[in-house]
């Protein structure tokens, strides 16, 4: 009765498969559907697409508003930017990386930067190495669940190694949660970055000529070629759901009815979507998986801090787990001379830095940033910005698998897609695109993924 009271009210938008955000999730599963001739419209609750890889400007150029990269062997990506006909705008570098600890810095990107590593013992400098050699040796992570990073760890590397290199990075990370996550995650983590070796043992990363920004622009426009809608300022509020099945969404003004939904959003926000019409034990497991927030503080300086595109601070009294110098990846020259710096945080929203107002934050950034750096001043800071995400990262635990939900829901026609569903791959475009894909794949075979004709 609600949802045909709203008909009467409302200006109907008719379309057949309605995708909620417009990430890159969001938009992969769009684009491939459109591809195979299926009406399909995008609705964003932000002014602009590309979720947590949307961007802003410095010097009129836009830049990414969290610090963003591939891996070599980030295939679902390469397999997308080539599909477009955009292989020419793929750029891969050798990256720089670092750890900061004990008040000096060391180089980690080679073998012999390992070697040369002082703050671990011999020993502990070969058992370091020896785990990328362990991590591919790993061939099913579901024996991998029971155990936690801390445990996992230790069991590879020994106490000297954890305590030194992964203890701080995984408390940078999680904070009070750092206990909780599972071997799984960490052991993609170093599968990952292994993988993105070359022939000497130096890191190869990836990133996109004019920003991750021009790849969502291009994408959007695509789908829109090829008669789909990419509509930003729109906020779903609403599901509208009759004799349980999916018959459209709410957003503003308008009804979008459709025969498929499919939400791309974090699950706190779909499980608001589902509450009147889910039973409360699915509600909870939605809300079952916890998220950490995000804050990061992009500085725009007129020099740079160091040679090293990632720093890793393994200080317990430093704020944040990392020093992303994006200029030492894509030039300087890129952004009118600029040097670009990220410094992030994944934090609980409740959390004091998170709560801080713009200009406290970031002086709160330039004061421990001087620990690292005695040299810097505020007259090296050209421009500041602070961004926010609250649903940033799922926290992955032990037995994550059996708390991850399936895309299917209790609403016949309604599915989600989420980067807590990744598992066990974690957060990232290139997975965010891979699953679009992945789903868009199964609405060609059957036309929607309830088995109806979309």
């Amino acid at each position: 009765m609600k949802n045909e009271m709203l008909l009467d009210k409302f200006q109907i938008v008719a379309d057949c498969v309605i995708i909620i955000g417009g990430g890159f999730t969001g938009l992969s599963l769009a684009y491939d559907l459109a591809n195979k001739g299926i009406q399909v419209t995008v609705l964003e609750s932000d002014d602009q697409i590309g979720g947590l890889a949307s961007s802003f400007e410095i010097n009129g150029v836009k830049v990414e508003k969290f610090y963003h990269h591939w891996f070599t062997s980030d295939s679902a990506a390469m397999e997308l930017i080539a599909d477009l006909g955009l292989n020419d705008n793929l750029l891969v570098n050798p990256s720089r990386t670092g750890i900061f600890i004990g008040n000096k810095f060391f180089k980690l990107s080679t073998p012999i930067d390992l070697l040369k590593f002082k703050p671990l013992s011999m020993i502990g400098r070969i058992r370091l190495g020896i785990l990328t050699l362990l991590v591919r040796r790993v061939k099913d992570w579901k024996s991998l669940e029971s155990e936690t990073a801390t445990e996992w760890l230790r069991k590879m590397c020994g106490d000297e190694v954890y305590k030194v290199v992964w203890e701080p990075l995984l408390r940078g990370k999680f904070g009070k949660a750092a206990q909780e996550v599972s071997a799984v995650w960490i052991w993609n983590k170093l599968k990952l970055r292994g993988g993105s070796r070359g022939k000497a043992g130096k890191e190869q990363l990836a990133y996109y000529r004019g920003g991750f920004s021009s790849l969502i622009a291009k994408i959007a426009e695509e789908i829109r070629i090829l008669g789909g809608e990419v509509i930003t300022d729109s906020c779903v509020t609403e599901l509208m759901v009759r004799n349980g099945q999916i018959t459209g969404v709410v957003s503003g003004n308008k009804i979008y009815l459709a025969d498929v939904v499919v939400a791309t959003t974090p699950l706190p926000i779909i499980a608001n979507l589902l509450e009147n019409h889910c039973s409360k034990d699915y509600l909870t497991r939605l809300k079952s998986i916890n998220y950490l927030a995000n804050i990061c503080i992009v500085l725009e300086l007129d020099r740079s801090l160091s040679s090293t595109y990632w720093i890793n601070v393994n200080d317990p009294g430093f704020p944040f787990v990392a020093v992303i110098e994006h200029t030492n990846f894509e030039s300087p020259r890129t952004y009118g001379g600029s040097h670009v710096v990220y410094l992030s945080k994944y934090l609980p929203e409740e959390d004091e830095l998170y709560q801080m107002q713009d200009n406290d934050a970031i002086e709160y950034t330039l004061g421990h940033l001087k620990r690292m750096f005695p040299e810097i001043s505020k007259g090296w800071l050209l421009s500041a910005k602070v961004w926010r995400a609250k649903f940033s990262q799922p926290i992955v635990s032990k037995w994550y698998s059996s708390v991850v939900p399936k895309q299917e829901t209790d609403v016949a026609g309604f599915f989600i897609n989420t980067m807590a569903q990744i598992y066990p791959e974690d957060r990232g475009t290139n997975y965010a695109i891979m699953q679009g894909r992945k789903m868009a794949s199964k609405f060609s075979r059957k036309k929607s993924p309830n088995g109806g004709s979309t």
